[in-house]
């Protein structure tokens, strides 16, 4: 049975999550499509929240 490959803007999401919780820069996005970037920037975003809310250091 093949495996399927996450979608390309759930993937962003994630790496957008793990970039935010990592303390990464918004400015270090790496998409260019307006799409990936704006699913990158919201998992960003939900990362920076969970760590001022003290869910991760």
């Amino acid at each position: 049975m093949k495996r399927q490959k996450r979608d390309k803007l759930g993937r962003a999401h994630s790496n957008g999550y793990q970039a935010g919780l990592c303390g990464k820069a918004k400015e270090q996005c790496p998409y260019q499509n307006i799409e990936a970037k704006s699913q990158w920037l919201g998992g960003w975003r939900e990362a920076v929240a969970d760590r001022n809310m003290g869910l991760f250091r």
